[in-house]
C-alpha cells in the first residue's frame, strides 16, 4: 500500500537533497517504492548491492543511488555518495504519519493542575498527566499515554499512543517514543534472605538525551540509586531490554530484543544486532559493533567487530559438533603436552 501525501519534481527533490539529477527535472514524484514495484511516479532507491539485478528493469520514475551506477541507471537518476542515507531524508518528505491538526487537551485525557504545558502542547484522549510535570513546546502526549509525577518531556518530544512514562524521568527533545514502551519502571532488584526475596527500593530515575527513538513495547528500567542514562541520537527498537543504571553513549543504535543486564556501559556509536546480550557491570568503548545473536560476558576495550555463538547447520551436524565441544578442554590438554613434547625432542 502506497501513502501519498503531496507531490514534488525530480527538480524539488534533488535541491532538498543536494543530490546531482541526471534527467528531467519536471517529472511528477507522489511517493517511494522498491526498485522491483516502483511505478513512473515513485522514486527508488539502491544501496545494497543485492538488488543491482533489479536496476535494470526498473518502472521507477527515477532512482536515487551511488554515482558508480549512474551508468548502468535505465531511468533518471539522483546521484549521491550516501545514497541510504539520502532515501532516509527523502522518506520524511513522504512520511505517511498523519500530520497535528490541532494542540490542546482532549476532554477525557487527566491532567493535573500543577503541570506546566509549553506552547503547542496536544494531549491525547484518556491520557494522564500527573502532579510536577513539564511539557516543553510542541509535546505531543497520544492518546491513553501516562507521564508519571515530577517527569519533564523536551520541546517537540512525541509519545504515541499507550506510552508510559514513569515518575522521575527526564526526556530531551525531539523524542520518540512508540506505543507500549516503559520508561522508568523498577530495576530488577532483590535481596535473598535463604527463605524468600525482599524487593530493593529503585531510587534513581531515567534520562533520556534529544532525538533519542525507543521502539514498541521496550523498556528503560529505572536506577537503583543513581539515573539510567540514555545519550542523544540513540535509536532503540522493539522489545529492547535496558536495565537498572546502563550508560549508554551517544549515536549508537540497538536492533530488537536486544538486552543489557545493569549497570553496564556502552560507548558511544556502537551498534548492537538483533538479540545481542550484554552481562552486567560491563564496559563497552566507543565503536563496537555486536554481530546479531551474540552474547557478552567480558568487557570490550578496543573497537571492532564482535560475534559469539555458531550459525544454523543440518542438526545432525551440530549434534556432533555439540559432542566435540565438550571435548575441547581434553584436546587442548593433549595438544599442550604434544607440543611440549616436541620441543624437548
Amino acid at each position: 500500500m502506497t501513502h501519498v501525501h503531496k507531490q514534488l519534481t525530480l527538480a524539488d527533490i534533488a535541491r532538498q537533497l543536494d543530490a546531482t539529477l541526471v534527467g528531467s527535472g519536471e517529472l511528477p514524484i507522489r511517493g517511494l517504492a522498491t526498485l522491483k514495484d516502483a511505478g513512473p511516479d515513485q522514486v527508488a532507491f539502491l544501496a545494497n548491492r543485492a538488488y543491482f539485478k533489479d536496476l535494470a528493469t526498473t518502472r521507477a520514475g527515477a532512482v536515487l543511488l551511488h554515482p558508480e551506477h549512474g551508468k548502468t541507471c535505465p531511468v533518471p537518476r539522483l546521484e549521491l555518495d550516501n545514497p541510504y542515507l539520502g532515501y532516509a531524508r527523502l522518506s520524511q518528505l513522504f512520511d505517511p504519519v498523519p500530520a497535528r491538526d490541532r494542540t490542546g487537551i482532549h476532554p477525557s485525557a487527566v491532567v493535573a493542575e500543577s503541570v506546566q504545558l509549553g506552547a503547542g502542547v496536544c494531549i491525547g484522549a484518556q491520557a494522564v498527566v500527573e502532579d510536577g510535570v513539564m511539557l516543553g513546546d510542541n509535546v505531543v502526549v497520544g492518546a491513553g499515554s501516562v507521564v508519571g509525577a515530577d517527569s519533564m518531556i523536551g520541546e517537540g518530544t512525541r509519545l504515541h499512543a499507550n506510552v508510559t512514562v514513569c515518575h522521575g524521568v527526564a526526556i530531551g527533545k525531539r523524542a520518540i517514543l512508540h506505543s507500549g514502551c516503559v520508561i522508568g519502571g523498577d530495576g530488577f532488584g532483590f535481596a535473598h534472605d535463604g527463605v524468600a526475596w525482599h524487593k530493593i527500593a529503585q531510587l534513581g530515575g531515567v534520562v533520556l538525551g534529544d532525538d533519542v527513538e525507543v521502539g514498541s513495547c521496550s523498556s528503560i528500567d529505572r536506577g537503583a540509586l543513581g539515573d539510567t542514562v540514555i545519550g542523544n541520537d540513540v535509536k532503540i527498537d522493539s522489545q529492547v531490554q535496558i536495565a537498572h543504571n546502563v550508560c549508554i553513549g551517544d549515536h549508537t543504535a540497538l536492533a530488537g530484543c536486544v538486552g543489557i543486564a545493569g549497570s553496564t556501559k556502552v560507548g558511544k556509536h556502537c551498534m548492537l544486532g538483533g538479540g545481542v546480550g550484554l552481562s552486567g557491570h560491563l564496559t563497552i568503548c566507543d565503536g563496537v559493533q555486536v554481530t546479531g545473536m551474540s552474547l557478552v560476558t567480558n568487557s570490550i576495550h578496543a573497537p571492532g567487530v564482535y560475534s559469539s555463538g555458531t550459525g544454523a547447520m543440518p542438526n545432525q551436524q551440530w549434534r556432533k559438533n555439540a559432542v566435540r565441544f565438550k571435548q575441547l578442554d581434553d584436546i587442548a590438554k593433549r595438544l599442550s603436552r604434544l607440543e611440549k613434547s616436541q620441543r624437548r625432542d
